[in-house]
């Protein structure tokens, strides 16, 4: 037969009995083997020993005045679930046992027992604690592991997202590095008014992709090197649908993204596309980024025309406020260009003619 168990000496053991003498007799064959024991003479004095140290085991007899070890049990089981704890009574009763053990005690064990026999039936008890804390810690670092994993495929395919998005911009030196200062200028405007960092994370994700729906485009209208007609303009501003339909399935866990893929070019008075929101039904983060692709379109020069300086672009922005841009977004925007909130690129100081926000795509 196979030996049993010893007691962990490390292990710190509550006995809980009615009886001194057998608190006594119990806390000796513990202590022989090394055991760090404390005993309480009630149910209500364990669970105060307990909040001011809790035990790895708890050796708790069943028939105890006022609270039983069943009750015992249970507060145990709810307030220090690491806690095992092993039933003793002078009942042999089945069913007593199966409640025991049903309401999550580790063993039960009858009087009278041999020294042995409760040495190893407590060994075993910490054994299988033991066992359930190290497969808890296995499962809570292979999930850390899981997640860890999902955030750097999740990152690669956000790079790759980006990537794509940098590459339509690569053909077109006019445009080159337009979302990125749109995603900083947003972000900037998103900071003044106070949006949380999930939000603002995804404004900025949304900003670097929304103008992806552009693979879309055709060619020759994307890289025309005149004003674009009324039918071209038409096929251009279909770019925001586009890229929501191949966003769509892509960023489930990233609505705000989304919103600005779709919303970016909707108007607060409601003549925008492709929806037609008006006001604050356009969401906040589409609002957001309707002034930041402007404010940078407005100020990049394109072959039919020099880009605006800073000055000329704001004005418009607050000309345009109430009608083409959120007033809100607006004013946020001007506060944080005045606080240097993000830099601005070379050459956006000129004062060339005029442009109307309204004509940028």
């Amino acid at each position: 037969m196979t030996a049993p168990t010893a007691p962990d000496a490390t292990a710190c053991c509550l006995i809980v009995d009615d009886e001194a003498p057998l608190r006594a007799v119990l806390r000796r064959i513990l202590e022989q083997q090394g055991m760090r024991c404390r005993d309480a003479a009630s149910g209500a004095e364990a669970l105060r020993m307990l909040e001011a140290e809790p035990a790895a085991l708890v050796l708790s007899d069943y028939h105890m005045p006022e609270m039983d070890g069943v009750q015992l049990l249970g507060v145990i089981r709810e307030r220090w679930p690491d806690t095992a704890v092993v039933m003793v009574t002078g009942v042999s009763d089945v069913d007593l046992a199966v409640q025991c053990l049903a309401s999550g005690a580790m063993d039960y064990v009858t009087k009278p027992f041999r020294v042995e026999e409760i040495r190893g039936r407590l060994g075993q008890a910490l054994e299988k604690r033991r066992l359930v804390l190290e497969n808890r810690a296995y499962r809570q670092h292979l999930e850390e592991r899981v997640q860890a994993q999902a955030r750097a495929y999740e990152e690669l395919f956000l790079a790759s997202l980006q990537s794509l998005a940098d590459a339509l911009e690569v053909k077109d030196r006019y445009t080159w590095g337009h979302s990125l200062r749109v995603a900083q200028y947003a972000t900037a405007i998103a900071r003044e008014l106070g949006l949380e960092a999930d939000r603002l994370a995804q404004l900025e994700l949304g900003a670097r992709l929304h103008d992806i729906g552009k693979i879309g485009v055709r060619e020759s209208v994307l890289n025309k090197g005149s004003a674009l007609t009324p039918e071209e303009y038409a096929h251009v501003m279909e770019h925001p649908v586009i890229g929501w339909r191949l966003l769509q399935p892509l960023l489930r866990d990233a609505p705000h993204a989304l919103d600005v893929v779709r919303g970016h070019h909707e108007r607060y008075d409601g003549r925008g596309t492709p929806d037609r929101l008006v006001g604050d039904v356009i969401p906040l983060e589409a609002r957001i980024a309707a002034v930041a692709d402007s404010f940078d379109a407005m100020t990049s020069g394109r072959p039919y025309r020099a880009g605006m300086a800073v000055e000329d672009a704001l004005a418009e922005l607050e000309r345009c406020a109430g009608t083409q841009f959120d007033p809100m977004c607006v004013s946020a925007f001007a506060r944080a260009l005045a606080a240097g909130a993000f830099p601005l690129p070379d050459g956006r100081a000129r004062r060339p003619a005029r442009l109307v926000a309204s004509q940028v795509a």
